[in-house]
């Protein structure tokens, strides 16, 4: 059923006053026929928004929280649908849609005369697939926009009219007044969009993100375009390996944006240095999960340089695998799209997804401390090159367990 429908609604129509409107991104969305699981739904109501609000709250025993009780914003939540209702601005519904950022989140719907306000043609431009400025003092007003009109752009398949691309170049200095947060949030949601190079092609020709991605360069998309053309070569060839690289390595926090997908994007915007990408990600305030996960694929290169080259050795799949640890499925990812063939990642997969693998998941066969016991050795640099020597080793499959590493290390040690 149709969300302008008031029967899909958690509450009865007969408590919104006749001027109220559905608005925003809930109106853009069914006309677009783009159905969520979730429901958000915002209303701009003429008078009491926030009474409005609590009166449906408590008659139908939702939660209710008032989010600016100086603009009179309040939001209900059900179990299934999260409702805004914001007052009015200015005199009309048509004063408060001019406010908006984009024509095609500017459309408004009464349910009481079920008729739409388009006061900016809204409609039409969501008719043409284009995002669309309300205005350029908006766009000032709220730097975020900058950023927002191409993550919107990607996830909607639209494209950014000229005019808005000009002022988006214009007042993309802009954007560095905006918190690190509010930007990274941007930035991931446009992530995690399938097929996304062309916006972020053209946030790297605006400059929008050189303050803080300085190495953000027309190579990186490029990258990233083979990223998307690696996951549908895995997605036709290993389905189930595709399905969990949108996934992550451990339990995500509610509104967290992470899988494997982005992690391995994200990479390419950064300085393929780990120790000046760590300090990239630090300030734009990534978690340190994520941080160490995508160093970690920065610290793997070697390896997935080589493997878009030739299939690697035994020694070195055993280092590749020491390397990157829970984080190969992105690893895999990232050499597909350098030009790795699957026929040289299908065994290297099958390794990581075994988990009696002692290549993929190799065990740590006798610790320094261990090491000295055995031997009777004393705490130096000689420990440190009996361990590597171990290692090694044990990376081109002469010792697989702790009895053998201690029979090699005494022959070893002897000679």
């Amino acid at each position: 059923m149709s969300l302008f429908s008031p029967t899909t609604w958690p509450f009865d129509i007969q408590h919104l006053p006749k001027g109220a409107c559905l608005v925003g991104g809930s109106v853009r969305d069914e006309l677009l026929n783009r159905k969520a699981t979730y429901l958000d739904l915002d209303f701009v109501l003429p008078t009491a928004a926030i009474k409005t609000a609590s009166d449906i709250a408590s008659a139908y025993d939702a939660g209710f929280v008032v989010l600016d009780k100086e603009r009179h914003i309040a939001r209900v939540v059900f179990e299934q649908v999260t409702v805004d209702f914001a007052q009015q601005q200015g005199d009309s519904i048509e004063t408060d849609l001019q406010r908006r950022d984009f024509t095609v989140n500017a459309i408004a719907y009464n349910p009481h005369t079920q008729t739409f306000i388009d006061p900016l043609q809204g409609k039409a431009d969501i008719a043409s697939k284009t995002l669309r400025m309300v205005s350029y003092h908006n766009l000032a007003d709220d730097p975020l926009r900058l950023m927002r009109a191409y993550r919107q752009a990607a996830q909607l398949g639209f494209i950014v009219e000229t005019s808005t691309q000009t002022a988006i170049a214009q007042l993309a200095p802009a954007l560095q007044t905006v918190s690190v947060e509010r930007i990274r949030s941007e930035l991931d949601a446009l992530l995690t969009v399938p097929n996304a190079h062309p916006q972020l092609s053209a946030i790297w020709q605006v400059q929008l993100l050189t303050f803080c991605l300085p190495s953000f360069t027309e190579s990186s998309v490029e990258q990233i375009a083979a990223i998307d053309e690696a996951l549908t070569a895995f997605q036709k060839a290993l389905p189930d390996y595709a399905q969990s690289l949108s996934q992550w390595y451990q339990p995500v926090p509610t509104g967290v944006s992470r899988s494997w997908i982005k992690a391995a994007k994200l990479s390419c915007l950064l300085s393929q240095e780990p120790k000046v990408a760590n300090t990239e990600l630090t300030q734009l305030k990534y978690s340190r999960a994520e941080t160490q996960a995508i160093c970690t694929l920065l610290k793997a290169n070697p390896y997935i340089n080589l493997l878009s080259q030739r299939p690697l050795t035994r020694a070195e799949q055993f280092f590749l695998f020491k390397t990157a640890g829970a984080h190969f499925p992105a690893v895999s990812l990232l050499a597909k799209a350098k030009g790795a063939m699957l026929k040289a990642l299908r065994p290297l997969i099958q390794q990581f997804l075994d988990p009696d693998s002692t290549l993929a998941h190799a065990p740590t066969l006798i610790t320094g401390d261990q090491l000295m016991k055995i031997l009777e050795l004393k705490p130096g640099p000689a420990i440190g090159k009996l361990l590597t020597a171990v290692e090694q080793a044990q990376a081109e499959g002469k010792i697989e367990t702790t009895e053998n590493a201690i029979a090699w290390l005494k022959t070893h040690h002897s000679t």
